[in-house]
């Protein structure tokens, strides 16, 4: 079964592409599985996106060139969020669905009791548990970020995954990653520090793509639970 919902086509369970004049807050549907590669690509009039619970899979620059896109709330269902899905888009919220009885506070994030949500603003961002992969391009460009939080389930962090955030001043990534893509954080020319989950050791064996931090400040450390370190030793 296929039809337009809202200026938007679904086949099944699947959204498959959204009309580029798509303007304001949109609503996934309820029963959606999967976004598919180039979803909502080039609908600069969108605003905000919620993404109902069952959404696995957010696909390929799925909001690539969604200018206006600030606001999207991604559920804990999510397992995969494809490269380069959020490449050129300002997002300032990113809004992480989490499970019943949660609640508290710390720093800028704040777990709403009455809708039990984490509501982050991207200047200090959380990705999702589920997720185990940030692929290529996932954070292209993403201005805004200055904080984020890489969750324990995450292993590989893709090629370019971050580059050019340069507000990014700080990244938390867990010791369960085991890979940084090339270019991962190039262009981040404001990161400061890199706190990592783990020890020295650890971090010297997480396989590290070929310029993965090019242009990151040679001042910036890597702060492990054994130490602190240089990001160039």
């Amino acid at each position: 079964e296929s039809n337009w919902k809202n200026g938007v086509l679904y086949i099944g369970k699947h959204l498959i592409k959204a009309k580029t004049n798509i303007n304001g807050a949109y609503e996934v549907k309820p029963g959606t599985i999967c976004i598919a590669e180039n979803a909502f690509y080039g609908c600069t009039g969108l605003t905000s996106v919620t993404i109902p619970d069952g959404v696995k899979s957010i696909g390929y620059e799925a909001f690539r060139g969604c200018k206006g896109l600030n606001s999207i709330i991604i559920p804990d269902s999510v397992t995969s969020i494809g490269n380069y899905a959020f490449r050129g888009c300002n997002l300032e919220t990113i809004e992480v669905s989490l499970g019943n009885g949660v609640y508290y506070s710390e720093g800028n994030c704040i777990i709403e009791k009455a809708t039990n949500k984490l509501i982050v603003g991207c200047k200090n961002s959380v990705i999702p548990n589920s997720v185990t992969n940030v692929g290529e391009r996932a954070f292209h460009d993403c201005t805004g970020l200055t904080f984020i939080t890489i969750p324990n389930s995450v292993t590989s962090i893709g090629w370019g995954a971050f580059d050019y955030c340069k507000g990014l001043i700080s990244i938390t990534i867990p010791n369960s990653v085991t890979s940084i893509g090339d270019y991962a954080f190039s262009g981040c020319t404001e990161l400061t520090s890199i706190n990592f989950n783990g020890t020295k050791a650890q971090w010297s064996a997480i396989k590290k793509g070929y310029n993965w931090k090019y242009n990151v400040p040679s001042t910036c450390n890597v702060v492990c639970t054994d130490g602190t370190i240089s990001i160039n030793d």
